[in-house]
This record gives structure tokens, sequence and C-alpha cells, in this order.
């Protein structure tokens, strides 16, 4: 018999295609912006093609994720990720859409006013800061320069623009977190970003009083202790999100009698479509004469959640002058807010005489928390099921097992206007 001839391999090794290294720019550029920039530097290794690949990165991010020190001497850690952005920096080739700094290792922030002079010269589209120890970080002058700027985000930091600022002018998405600020550097912050769109200020120091002027403004969020919220030329805004941090109740500066709070607030919101009323910003509303309805009603509003102390009868107006404002509200979700009765309660009779007013014809759900089964909270809830006829489920989560089983009882026994409505109780 012939000996058979051993096969032979259709392609030496040598010759072997690097599909690697020959992958298309595009798809080189995909992959590498999914890793954490500290993988996408190890992609150098794989082999003299890829050795550079990741110098033209336009996203650079350096946090805990991204760059990892493991070290336990504070200034090997400091020399470390100080040498990493000056060594990433100094080889990068290319535009910088994004940069993000936030380690918490980083003690000394001495270098970072270099960095920033550096990324104010190139086109940087998306700046995100956080420090995360010591006192504010006065951001350089040369931030402010930033021209091309859409998305900026700062946390813990002093925010002193120079006299030649003129605004950003491209910005649409500002997130400033524990800052300090003056109150007319606010001010000309806002109403000089023409193309804000987001807007999202917590734990601010140096500001009370918010007048916000931004045409195209459509999200904004903020918590807080501040005095005054004023809306101007907002006609675009559709979601908000409201918390203030103090107990105003007992405010010396309460104007009762006078236009209220809550007329104002809502004189420039047209197109609110989501609101979260949060903390004591109820109490803010209820400030002043509270009306029935609105001026104009919130025709688009189809999402609302409210933190309310029920013993507070100025609070439940306010609800209520919302509800029977929002005449095509979707979700409702309530918290209770348990605190000292301050002024006089509402009784069944006030939910008898109002039921004709609010009929809440598109409410489809409905949750209500940390409710302990009093008599003012038992009657809302009466209230909203014998007047939301297309109401599909209630969920009902009290703040403790106290009195559980009887609280259940009683909500089976309310009547619902709606032959469909579901009642979920979620013990605590």
């Amino acid at each position: 018999m012939k000996q058979r001839e051993p096969l032979e391999l259709p392609c030496k090794m040598e010759m072997e295609v690097d599909k690697i290294s020959n992958l298309p720019g595009h798809i080189v550029d995909k992959i590498l912006s999914h890793m954490s920039l500290r993988d996408a530097v190890r992609t150098s290794i794989l082999s003299s093609k890829w050795r550079y690949k990741w110098v033209t990165l336009p996203h650079l991010v350096f946090d805990n994720q991204g760059v990892c020190i493991l070290s336990q001497d504070a200034m090997v850690i400091k020399n470390k990720l100080v040498n990493i952005v000056d060594h990433v920096l100094l080889l990068h080739t290319g535009p910088i859409q994004k940069f993000k700094l936030s380690h918490r290792d980083l003690q000394d922030v001495s270098d970072i006013d270099r960095w920033i002079l550096y990324l104010s010269r190139l086109s940087v589209k998306e700046f995100i800061l956080e420090i995360w120890r010591g006192h504010r970080y006065k951001l350089p002058s040369s931030v402010y320069s930033f021209r091309d700027l859409i998305h900026l985000e700062v946390f813990n930091c002093l925010l002193k623009p120079p006299s030649t600022f003129e605004g950003f002018r491209s910005l649409k998405n500002l997130d400033l977190q524990h800052v300090t600020m003056d109150q007319d550097v606010f001010e000309y912050l806002i109403s000089n970003c023409p193309l804000l769109e987001r807007l999202t200020l917590m734990n601010f120091d140096d500001f009370t009083h918010l007048k916000i002027r931004a045409p195209n403004l459509r999200f904004f969020d903020i918590g807080g202790v501040f005095e005054e919220i004023n809306f101007m030329n907002t006609f675009s805004l559709a979601i908000i999100s409201v918390a203030l941090y103090k107990n105003v109740g007992n405010d010396k500066n309460l104007t009762r009698g006078n236009t209220s709070n809550l007329i104002k607030f809502f004189a420039h919101l047209p197109q609110i479509q989501r609101l979260e009323v949060q903390s004591y910003f109820l109490q803010y509303l209820a400030d002043g004469r509270v009306p029935g309805r609105l001026r104009a009603p919130c025709i688009e509003l189809n999402y609302l959640s409210v933190c309310i102390n029920f013993n507070d009868k100025e609070e439940v107006l306010v609800a209520l002058c919302l509800l029977r404002s929002s005449p095509n509200l979707l979700e409702l979700e309530m918290l209770a807010r348990p605190e000292k009765q301050t002024v006089k309660g509402t009784d069944a009779s006030f939910w008898e005489e109002d039921s004709n007013n609010c009929p809440l014809n598109q409410l489809r759900l409905v949750k209500i928390a940390c409710i302990s089964g009093v008599r003012c909270e038992m009657d809302f809830i009466n209230y909203l099921l014998a007047n939301s006829p297309v109401l599909e489920r209630m969920t009902v989560k009290p703040a403790s097992n106290d009195g559980g089983w009887e609280m259940l009882k009683e909500l089976l026994r309310f009547r619902r206007a709606s032959v469909q409505a579901e009642i979920i109780y979620i013990d605590p």
C-alpha cells in the first residue's frame, strides 16, 4: 500500500492573516470606546499595529474604575495618578470630546489647574470634575473658555468666573452638586447658556433665591435649602424634581394672604409632564392663598409624585389643587411625611364636599407609602378610590406593621369607582 503523504496546512503560521490588527478603523474605535481607559491602554500589547491605537480615544475617563492604583501610601497614589494623566495627555493625538476626572484617591488638586488649562485649548465637548476630598476646589479661569462645551458636571467646586466670561453658548447639560457661587453668578450663568436643556442643582451655598431663565430647558432637578424659585421664559420645561431640605412651617417670612407660591411656580410651566415634589417643597407651595385650581390647567402632566403631611390642611389643599388642575394625570405617588399637626386637619365632610370637584378620569396607577393609618390618610385614600373611574391598581405600603391588618380591612371596604381597581398591600 502506498504510504499517504502528510496533509499540509492551507496557510503557514507565519503567513496567517492577523485579523485583529487588520480590523477596520471604525471597528477598533468601537471596541476601545467600550473599554475603561486602563484596558484600552493595555491593548497596546496585542500587536505593533495596536500599540498606539488608544492614543486617539476621544473619551478620557480617569476614575476609580478606569484607573486602578494599588498602594497604601498617599504620596505614591498621588504621584502615580498624576503621572498617568500626564502620560495620557502627552501621548494623545486627535480631538478630546470627553474628559472626566473623578478619583477618590486624589488628595492634592494642584495639578488639575494645569490639566484644565491644557484642555481649554482643545474642543472639549464634555467635562466632568468630581473632587471627593477637601475644601471646595476653585475652578480656574481657563475652564470658562471651553467654547464648545455641551455637557458640564462639577462636584465640590467653587465657581467664580472672570468678568470676561460670556457664558457657555453651546451648553445643553449642566450638573452642579455641592457647589459654592454668588447669587448673581448663578443667574448670569443660567441666562447665558441659551441652549441649556437639562439643569441639575444639588446642595449649593451662598444663594437662596433661584431665578431660572432658560427658554430651551426641558429637565430640572434641584435639592437644597432655598427661599424661592422663579421660572422665567421656561415654556419648554417638561420634567421637574424639587426637594426643599428645610421645614418652612414656622418661617417668619411666610406671606399668608398674598399670591401663593403655587401660582407663581406654575406660571411659566405650560408643558410640564412629570413633577416630583419632595421633602418640604409642598409646604413652600402652600405659602399664600391656595386656589381651588390653577389658572391654566396642566394639560400635559401625566405623572405626579408628592411628599405630603396629611395632617396639614394647607398641604392637602395644594395637593388637591394639583389634582384638579391635571385632567390627564395617569400616575400618582404619595409619600406621607408624618409630623406634628400644626394647622387644622381635614375631616370626612371636607372630602365629601370636594368629591364632585375633582374627577380623576384618567388616573390609572396610585402608590401611597409611609402612611400610619390615621384618619386623614385613610380619608384621602377613600377619596381617590371614589373619584378614579379607570383606576387599575393602588399600591399601599405603611410605615410599620402596627395596625396593618385593621388598615387592610378598611381599605378593602372602601367603595371603588373603578370595577377593575386592584388594591395591593405591601408589608413594610
